[in-house]
């Protein structure tokens, strides 16, 4: 009865088109009310506990640090640096997109904030050079899923805290797979462009705009190395380089490239806040349903009936996978994170998945599900930009989400995918 109420009363909020934070709270206090009113007067404290966490401090820090790196101009000098590096593959702009998301992906953390920042800038470049609009905004949702794959991501955070892992650990099972989706996009592009008689080579006029855009993008590429290198070898934990990486942004904005000014700094800030925010209010009643969930003990009835099954491993590993995107389609990542790590984490333990692979298969998972219809985020950012319905958009990303779907399945049944630089930076 309890999990009726609980399932079936999210189902509605969400129908209703509820935010999912207030779905996930309301949906929690209906049970409280109608199953254990004696626990109604424990709601807040565990609201509290659920976001009173060290960890949690770096999330804001990152976030920060992205908008003050888009503010302080440096999206343009990253998709300037692309240029030059996809020349030798003789690239044009879908490739340059692909690989300016990757780049962008390690400084905010977020796949969101790449959608936006990138494709404000390219997606009108690539309709002035003869791309069509859906290609141009597929691309650029497609690639953008690398945001919260390559480290440091934002999820990834999340996922530490519930799986109580290594921060360092899970960026390093994070790279692995962010830079096999953006080779595989590259490939992607390539077929695609020449199909459509889209590929015009870039030319580039000097040597010295050359050493300036290599400039510009070697000092972007080296706050991401200094993240992942400081926290993997304890140099410092991931609240103090988000910090770091916050002081090095306002550096570079408002000394070296000159670009910020105080009215971006108070927008980066409150634009961060409100961000922020949300996570927060998702992370807090997230808690209060997983607690639920413990409660009527579903983590240990889905665990004792998946371990039960007498099929192959595969199989299993698949269910999981599938499991991992339909959820991923209709919630939230820090909601479906909550979600499915306290159910899922037992199951993959016992069929020798480690924590760090597991968490791996859920970010590459549930990055797919910000490129569908019909929560989409990516989708949603990249419609304000190009004026195009989420759905013919997410129809142009198919593509590039077939090539994480094949990432994912590669992380599902290799584990060296994503164990394999952990291991050998721990060992």
């Amino acid at each position: 009865m309890g999990i009726t109420i609980l399932l079936v009363s999210l189902i509605i909020f969400l129908v209703l088109g509820l935010p999912i934070c207030f779905s996930l709270g309301a949906s929690g206090l209906l049970y409280f009310v109608f199953i254990h009113p004696e626990f109604i007067n424990i709601i807040p404290q565990r609201i509290w506990a659920g976001t009173n966490s060290f960890t949690l401090i770096a999330l804001p820090l990152f976030i920060l640090a992205g908008n003050l790196m888009n503010k302080g101009g440096i999206t343009k000098r990253i998709i300037d640096f692309s240029l030059y590096i996809v020349k030798p593959i003789r690239g044009s702009l879908g490739e340059v997109n692909v690989v300016a998301s990757m780049i962008f992906g390690g400084i905010s953390g977020s796949s969101v904030a790449d959608t936006s920042a990138i494709g404000s800038v390219l997606i009108p470049q690539m309709e002035e050079k003869g791309y069509s609009t859906g290609f141009s905004a597929g691309v650029t949702v497609g690639s953008s899923t690398m945001g919260m794959i390559i480290p440091p991501s934002i999820p990834m955070l999340i996922y530490a805290m519930i799986a109580q892992e290594s921060i360092g650990g899970l960026f390093l099972a994070g790279a692995i797979p962010g830079i096999l989706i953006g080779l595989t996009q590259i490939v992607m592009v390539k077929v695609l462009s020449k199909k459509e008689n889209y590929h015009h080579n870039i030319e580039h006029n000097s040597f010295g705009e050359f050493l300036k855009a290599s400039w510009g993008g070697i000092l972007a590429v080296l706050m991401p190395l200094f993240i992942i290198l400081s926290i993997s070898f304890g140099i410092a934990t991931a609240t103090e380089s988000a910090g770091i990486a916050v002081l090095y942004s306002l550096i570079l904005g408002f000394f070296v490239y000159k670009e910020m000014t105080f009215k971006d700094l108070w927008e980066a800030i409150k634009s961060t806040v409100i961000f922020s925010s949300v996570v927060m209010f998702i992370v807090g009643f997230s808690t209060i349903y997983t607690w639920i969930l413990s409660i009527e003990q579903v983590p240990q009835s889905i665990a004792a009936f998946l371990l039960g099954l007498n099929v192959p491993r595969f199989v299993i590993l698949i269910i999981v996978d599938l499991i991992i995107l339909a959820i991923g389609t209709f919630v939230d990542v820090p909601a479906a994170l909550y979600l499915l790590c306290p159910i899922l984490l037992p199951v993959m333990a016992g069929f020798g998945v480690s924590p760090l692979q597991f968490g791996a298969m859920m970010i590459v998972g549930l990055a797919i599900g910000l490129v569908t219809p019909p929560v989409g985020m990516c989708l949603n950012a990249a419609t304000k930009i190009c004026g195009m319905s989420i759905t013919k958009i997410a129809y142009h990303a198919l593509p590039f989400i077939i090539c994480n779907i094949i990432v994912l399945l590669l992380v599902t049944f290799w584990p060296a995918v994503s164990v394999w630089l952990p291991s050998l930076v721990f060992n």
